[in-house]
């Protein structure tokens, strides 16, 4: 750093330009004097900011100082491509600005600040062109317009306290899952993060755990309009539907498009919890027939709209039933046709919360269709659940569960994916089977006792979500 100063103090000025310079808009003046800005001094918000709870946008203006390159104007276009990242890089920042005195035959180059000495450009070809004869500092403006939301928040928020700047985007809606050490400051959080992503119009905290009932959650708006029909694009195809109200996961479509992948025109799929018809949609629009059910009359009402929007209503059969009431209603009835044609279905079940307690509807399914068994061999239904699992050995723990409620052994014979990371400790995967033959056609249904089981663990659950959502 010494040895750079002393650099810096012999070089002379170049004789075209005076010592100072200031250019309109985002930059001030600039002085051959001023020490250069440390990293840590751009990229922080004046420390008078620490605790707003109200946005001041002014209050985030400041000056700082930034190394910069005097360059031919006939060689800046050059000198970009040459220095590529050594640039300032700064949003809403020009990296070229005018240099006063210098009139139209040189610009500066504005580097990033931890540029210190022209060692740092050595290799760039800039100093056999004659441009890198020295390094100037120009004082430059920035704005609450320059930083970045991480900056902003990290400015704010007090010290120590982690800096929340991610979250979910849902067509024009910002989901964020706040904690409890940052609600104070959650209406300027999402003011900050509408400005600074362009088409977030509005911004929301969800304010407890999913009801896995209609599979939605309670949301406080933060910042922007107050509507919540959000209208999405995945891969290729519009939804629309009202967010507060249903369920959606903007971290799923590629899961969406693996399932749908493994489909032939041909083929039928029963969507247990098709939700707004994420799995549905797709799959009619590959051609396949699709009855498809969401217990929320919401869901329901949206998948219907998807379908029409999508123009696959003549593929998309929708029911508005319990999981295990649709199982054993329409599909039972539906099944037996199917199989004689060997037909190939595929049954999604995504409610990852309780969808394995739903696989003992598949218990004695066809047990009144005796004589469907021979005509089906080998075309039986492949299903695809999913859950969620806090094991240690996940894959592990979700067969065990899966065959447990089917009343089957499972090991050896499906195949389990790992679909995302939901939290730390805790994962999302989908277990894959053909549905055995033995559990299709057995004169054994779920027993009293198992009934009443799943019953008390369903009451448990809500039971703990109402009392979160108090």
């Amino acid at each position: 750093l010494t040895a750079c100063r002393r650099l810096q103090s012999s070089l002379k000025p170049h004789p075209l330009c005076a010592r100072s310079s200031s250019s309109p808009g985002a930059t001030a003046g600039m002085s051959e004097q001023n020490t250069p800005s440390s990293d840590q001094a751009l990229y922080q918000a004046p420390p008078s900011v620490r605790g707003m709870t109200v946005l001041d946008r002014e209050a985030f203006t400041q000056t700082v100082t930034v190394p910069a390159l005097l360059v031919p104007t006939g060689l800046v276009n050059r000198a970009l491509k040459s220095l590529k990242k050594l640039t300032l890089q700064r949003p809403g920042v020009k990296r070229v600005v005018e240099e006063e005195g210098c009139g139209e035959t040189h610009k500066l180059v504005l580097l990033d600040p931890r540029v210190s000495s022209l060692d740092a450009i050595a290799g760039t070809g800039l100093q056999d062109l004659g441009v890198a004869s020295e390094i100037r500092h120009f004082a430059l403006r920035l704005t609450y317009d320059n930083l970045r939301s991480e900056e902003v928040l990290r400015a704010v928020l007090p010290d120590g306290h982690d800096v929340t700047s991610g979250f979910s985007r849902v067509g024009h809606i910002a989901h964020m899952n706040l904690r409890d050490h940052q609600l104070p400051y959650r209406n300027l959080i999402g003011q900050v993060i509408m400005d600074k992503n362009p088409g977030v119009t509005c911004v929301v905290n969800k304010t407890n755990s999913i009801d896995s009932t209609y599979r939605h959650f309670s949301m406080e708006l933060l910042a922007g309009e107050d509507n919540m029909v959000a209208k999405v694009r995945e891969n290729g195809l519009l939804y629309e539907f009202d967010f507060s109200r249903v369920y959606w996961n903007p971290r799923l479509s590629t899961e969406h498009e693996r399932i749908v992948s493994q489909l032939r025109r041909e083929d039928v799929v029963v969507d247990v919890f098709a939700g707004v018809g994420p799995f549905a949609v797709p799959a009619a629009r590959r051609g396949c027939a699709v009855f498809a059910n969401d217990l929320n009359p919401e869901s329901f009402r949206w998948l219907q709209h998807n379908s029409r929007i999508n123009k696959v209503t003549d593929k998309v059969t929708a029911f508005n039933l319990d999981g295990r009431d649709f199982i054993r209603g329409p599909v039972r009835d539906l099944l037996p046709d199917l199989l004689r044609a060997k037909t190939s279905v595929h049954v999604v079940m995504n409610l990852p919360a309780l969808a394995i307690d739903f696989l003992d509807s598949f218990r004695g399914l066809l047990a009144h269709e005796p004589g469907v068994g021979v005509a089906c061999e080998g075309t039986l239904p492949r299903v695809h659940c999913y859950s969620f699992s806090k094991d240690d050995a996940p894959q592990r723990d979700v067969v065990r569960r899966a065959a447990a409620s089917l009343g089957a052994e499972l090991d050896g014979v499906c195949s389990v994916h790992m679909v995302r990371n939901v939290a730390p400790n805790k994962e999302m995967l989908c277990v894959s089977f053909t549905l055995p033959k033995e559990v299709v056609f057995s004169d054994t249904h779920p027993s009293s006792g198992e009934k009443h089981t799943h019953f008390l663990r369903f009451t448990l659950y809500h039971t703990i979500f109402i009392y979160k959502a108090l």
